[in-house]
């Protein structure tokens, strides 16, 4: 079965093993290339491309004419997409004789839109999973094809979560591939009114609010750490410190959100409700281990973050 695959990210490098490995014909790949001001910390789809000697093409303007004159040119059956950041036009949706799949890591319809490994772990969430589903114009709205779910750990970090989520999709694709290829896909309607919709992240989105709950707290700063933009306050100074691990604690007696209390070695600082205990802190880009962070906080006189 002839496919044209749009991908990046390891989600790509996952979805393109499993169609080599079930035998599919990749007749190109569509991708990014890295943003230079983007920390890319994940593998490379056009080296996997170059490496496996398929033809690829990097474009930021996928539904031009030109790119779909190209996809229907190359007469797949059916089209892939996986972590693809860019949303297809019906021009390109239309092309594909069985259909065009698209990848998603939740378990449709809840938390359709963007970053969703780093919302489930903002709101708490204790599963989550990966879906394949038909594409439509609306975002992760069309049929759904197979699912497979995800087991969220307590400590969990983003990065931890997205390859859990990678080897699910392996997993996902071991199982579903082979249908697809004797055109037996299966589909189930999404009812999206009992699901979730999230847009993008800024890094802005990482400030702490100190009167929030210590495990609201402890979520977003575990959501968004390396190799994400990580979850900050500021000193009172104005300096900003960059929280990269911290563990929920008990028994603290601040008496308002954000005052810094030390407890022997360990600096706490007080929340809404309990209190969130460092672990890992980066101060003007120079990261702190958990013993001297109470001698830096102690030096400076800090009493509270804000």
């Amino acid at each position: 079965m002839k496919t044209v695959v749009l991908a990046y990210h390891n989600m790509g490098i996952a979805g393109l093993d499993a169609l080599e490995k079930h035998g599919y014909e990749i007749a190109a790949i569509f991708t990014h290339e890295d943003d230079p001001g983007e920390n890319c910390w994940f593998g490379s789809v056009k080296e996997w491309a170059k490496s496996h000697g398929v033809t690829f093409y990097t474009t930021e303007q996928i539904n031009s004419p030109q790119w779909v004159e190209k996809i229907k040119a190359l007469e797949p059956d059916i089209l892939f997409s996986f972590y693809y950041r860019k949303m297809l036009g019906q021009a390109i949706l239309d092309v594909p004789r069985i259909g065009a799949l698209n990848l998603h890591g939740s378990l449709l319809p809840a938390y359709r839109g963007r970053c969703p490994v780093n919302w489930v772990i903002i709101k708490g969430e204790k599963k989550t999973g990966v879906s394949l589903h038909f594409m439509v114009e609306k975002p992760d709205a069309g049929d759904l094809v197979a699912q497979r779910e995800v087991l969220i750990d307590p400590d969990d970090t983003a990065q931890m979560l997205y390859e859990k989520l990678c080897l699910a999709a392996g997993q996902l694709l071991d199982d579903i591939l082979p249908l697809i290829k004797k055109e037996e896909i299966p589909r189930t309607e999404q009812d999206l009114s009992r699901g979730s919709y999230y847009g993008g992240r800024r890094p802005e989105d990482g400030r702490i609010n100190w009167q929030q709950d210590a495990k609201d707290i402890y979520n977003l700063i575990r959501a968004v750490t390396d190799p994400y933009p990580g979850a900050f306050a500021f000193l009172e100074d104005g300096l900003q410190v960059k929280i990269l691990k911290a563990t929920m604690a008990e028994g603290a007696s601040g008496k308002e959100p954000g005052d810094i209390l030390i407890s022997g070695r360990d600096v706490l600082v007080q929340t809404g409700n309990g209190a969130i205990r460092l672990g890992e802190i980066e101060l003007q880009e120079n990261r702190i281990a958990d013993k001297s962070i109470r001698d830096i906080f102690c030096d400076r006189k800090v009493a509270k973050l804000q």
